[in-house]
């Protein structure tokens, strides 16, 4: 199983999880929302063989944490994977969207000086300028989507533009999430709980729920589980070693 986008650090017992993860050999990428959680969270998954922690700042967070990108900067030599990083557009956000913007900017310049990096992206109603800024920085690394939820045409340019997805059992109940997870390519998809923000059954999802994502995906792709467990799988090795 392969879970590209979970918050583990901000569940009640992180290490518990890890234990869990480690027992049923997740494949776990736990993404920070700020450049001062990341040393805290690298430290939880220290020696374990199949997490990995990524550097980010939340653009929910960037009006606050501003401050924090010379840290980001500091830390990104030691960080191979960034995230949680780009834009939110949501109702409520329109003063914040300079900062926001400012704050992505930086991140995907820093990364391209880096030599680029693996990066999980947030695009909430923001799709298009999150577009906008990745082709403005072609060498900030591989850009993977989280939970996109543009439009079709977006989505299209976002291929092109050679974004991964990473998807989750939240997004593939929605009839659309499930029609924009049809339209990606199979050969750039990935699973992702987003635990523990996303819910299922009135609870927080925890990483083992990729498991309902891969069920919806099979059906998506008309495979069977053992074949589409090969395909992420796949992707995740193609991604980390290319």
């Amino acid at each position: 199983m392969i879970d590209f986008h979970c918050h583990l650090d901000l569940y009640p017992d992180p290490r518990a999880l890890l234990e869990e993860c480690e027992r049923d050999g997740i494949y776990l990428l736990s993404v920070t929302t700020t450049p001062s959680a990341w040393r805290g969270t690298a430290a939880l998954a220290e020696g374990a063989k199949r997490i990995r922690t990524a550097l980010g700042l939340h653009p929910e967070l960037a009006h606050e944490r501003h401050s924090e990108l010379a840290l980001f900067d500091h830390l990104l030599p030691e960080a191979r994977y960034v995230g949680e990083i780009g834009l939110d557009r949501t109702p409520g956000t329109q003063d914040r969207w300079e900062a926001q913007t400012s704050a992505f900017r930086h991140i995907l310049r820093s990364c391209e000086a880096a030599g680029g990096r693996i990066m999980s992206i947030h695009s909430r109603r923001a799709a298009g300028p999150v577009l906008d800024q990745l082709e403005a920085f072609p060498r900030a690394g591989v850009p993977i989507l989280h939970w996109f939820s543009g439009t079709y045409s977006e989505l299209d340019r976002a291929i092109r533009l050679g974004c991964w997805f990473s998807v989750g059992p939240a997004m593939l109940r929605a009839e659309r999430g499930r029609m924009l997870a049809t339209r990606m390519p199979r050969d750039r998809v990935l699973t992702e709980s987003d635990g523990p923000f996303a819910q299922g059954d009135g609870r927080p999802l925890v990483p083992s729920d990729v498991n309902l994502a891969g069920r919806e995906l099979g059906k998506i792709w008309r495979a069977d589980e053992q074949e589409t467990n090969a395909t992420l799988l796949d992707n995740l090795r193609r991604l980390v070693i290319d």
